[in-house]
């Protein structure tokens, strides 16, 4: 049998102080101690709304006879009152207060609304049976608008608690369910996203549509679409001209493209925002793409002549980009979401494969080891077999730590995709007593995270490759990284791509959409004199038209 609820000292309290209030007020309004009895009555009973405050019976029978006594008691305070009638009332009506507020905290708001139905016939009825000077107390102006008062505040107060009540029962059952939140927004986001000019949620092709619109309204020889990375430096997500342009990716130089970042506010300059511009007459506009109160990017806009950019121009683009950075902003954020889902299945794997199979194929090791340390020197044979068992556990020990290695490796925005790449392809080439020979060109700009860490997985692929399946001994690791720009190579001297293991091709189809889906191209052909290259490009570079000559034995050397 449950134990019945205490009484709480604090609701106690807090009736006691309204009764005092009440007994106040009855005294300074009538003068007369005899008026008293009413209060006397209003504690006994709230007895059991103190004693026994959950109840089934009792409590709420306490609580009617709680507002009856109090409307007898309204009308004939109100009546010793006498001519202040209105002012009489208004000595017992707060404790009316006090039952419907248990009565809501209680979750009961019809018993709410029942007791102040039962006060208001009480009070009608009880000012019928007082008089003032002869005439029913129902009939003096001060009383009925006194009640009519506290009624009403009454109802209000009900409505307002059982309001609250509600909301925070709907909040208490409400169970957290992010991952359901995170699917409905996102499924907002894509519906939202095929709705728009490319229907696409990808930054580039993004910047690419936005960049292509801007040069039908203004001169351009030179156009670029920046967006933030982090460490106080900017990305190219797209760019057009005749010619590559290094342009200037750092917020604290001084420079247009950071006063725009800064200002949120479009500027215009005599002067190239490019690194390696060669000088003359020039005209660079620099709009930031502002979402909310965030820059989330910016436009650039050169062209090889003096003041191309009036006001009339600026309005004009203005208006193409202001719908641009809602897009951008929703397409970043897209991405950041899509990269931290990802980053956390890589490590949940990483942490379940090591915990899980690798700990007991290391078991599997020991036993192994165990056995063969007490095998008897006759039994040659087992002898032969359990080693020859020990050592394919071993590779398959070897060949889940590389697993690991390449599920928690990621692109140090410090370090850059070049040096992953690189600790990559030693700790690979370490184990598979591969030759690696690395040619690290990277310059101090960075692409956007997303595209490194595409750019990062096709090169593994490509290494772990060349590693399990082509038998090589040399390894030649390229990467050439000047953003927009960046071209990887992985060549090794095996056999050919012909006579690969077929289950190796699965990593070339899953290497293949990667490339797609940052906008690259994948290119696998034949190493002469023997062996494979594979190659990502992404974007154009002016010093050279395709993917550079196949590396050559010499170049290793």
């Amino acid at each position: 049998m449950s134990e019945a609820p205490r009484p709480h000292p604090l609701a106690a309290v807090a009736r006691l102080v309204m009764l005092a209030l009440v007994a106040v007020l009855t005294l300074i309004t009538t003068r007369d101690l005899g008026q008293l009895r009413w209060v006397a009555l209003l504690a006994i009973a709230g007895a059991p709304a103190v004693l026994v405050p959950r109840h089934p019976v009792v409590a709420p029978i306490g609580r009617f006879a709680e507002v009856i006594i109090l409307g007898m008691a309204t009308s004939e305070v109100a009546a010793a009152a006498n001519l202040r009638a209105g002012l009489g009332a208004s000595a017992m009506l707060p404790y009316l207060s006090v039952p419907l507020t248990v009565a809501v905290l209680q979750r009961r708001t019809r018993e709410a609304t029942a007791l102040l139905g039962v006060t208001a016939v009480t009070l009608a009825a009880s000012g019928m049976f007082t008089a003032v000077n002869g005439q029913p107390q129902l009939t003096q102006p001060g009383y009925v608008a006194v009640c009519v008062q506290w009624l009403i505040l009454a109802s209000l107060g009900i409505l307002a608690a059982g309001t609250l009540q509600q909301m925070m029962q709907a909040r208490g059952d409400a169970k957290p369910a992010p991952y359901a939140e995170a699917t409905r927004l996102l499924t907002q986001l894509r519906s939202v996203a095929r709705q728009l000019p490319g229907a696409t949620l990808d930054p580039g092709s993004i910047s690419e549509h936005l960049i292509e619109e801007l040069r039908t309204v203004a001169p351009a020889g030179r156009t670029a679409v920046l967006s933030g990375s982090g460490g106080g430096r900017l990305v190219v997500l797209a760019q057009a001209g005749l010619e590559r342009v290094d342009w200037e990716t750092t917020l604290d130089a001084d420079s247009a493209i950071a006063d725009a970042w800064a200002s949120q506010l479009p500027q215009t300059a005599a002067r190239s925002q490019a690194r390696s511009h060669p000088g003359g007459d020039v005209s660079a506009l620099v709009v930031p793409l502002v979402a909310g109160v965030r820059t989330v990017g910016l436009v650039i806009l050169e062209t090889d002549s003096a003041n191309a950019y009036p006001s009339s121009v600026v309005a004009r683009i203005t208006a193409l980009t202001r719908p641009a950075a809602l897009r951008l902003e929703a397409a970043l954020l897209f991405d950041e979401v899509r990269s931290l889902a990802t980053n956390e299945e890589r490590q949940r794997l990483a942490r379940e494969i090591h915990d899980g199979v690798a700990q007991e194929l290391v078991m599997v090791g020991y036993g192994i080891d165990n056995a063969l340390a007490t095998l008897p020197e006759a039994a040659e044979q087992t002898g032969d077999e359990l080693r020859t068992l020990r050592g394919e556990v071993t590779r398959v020990i070897t060949e889940l730590r590389l697993s690991l290695f390449e599920l928690r490796s990621e692109v140090d925005r410090h370090g850059g995709l070049a040096a992953a790449i690189a600790e990559y392809a030693r700790t690979v080439g370490s184990s598979g007593r591969l030759r690696v020979h690395l040619s690290l060109d990277e310059s101090g700009a960075r692409l956007p995270a997303a595209t490194e860490a595409e750019l990062l997985r096709i090169a593994q692929e490509a290494i772990t490759n060349a590693r399990k399946h082509a038998g090589a001994a040399n390894l030649w690791v390229t990467c050439d990284i000047d953003p927009p720009y960046a071209q990887i190579e992985v060549s090794d001297d095996g056999q050919g791509i012909a006579d690969q293991r077929p289950d190796g091709r699965y990593g070339l189809a899953i290497m293949a959409e990667r490339a797609e889906r940052i906008r690259g191209r994948l290119e696998i052909r034949p190493r002469h004199p023997s062996g494979t290259t594979v190659a990502v490009v992404l974007g154009t570079s002016p010093r050279r038209d395709s993917v550079r000559d196949s590396v050559t034995a010499s170049e290793g050397e």
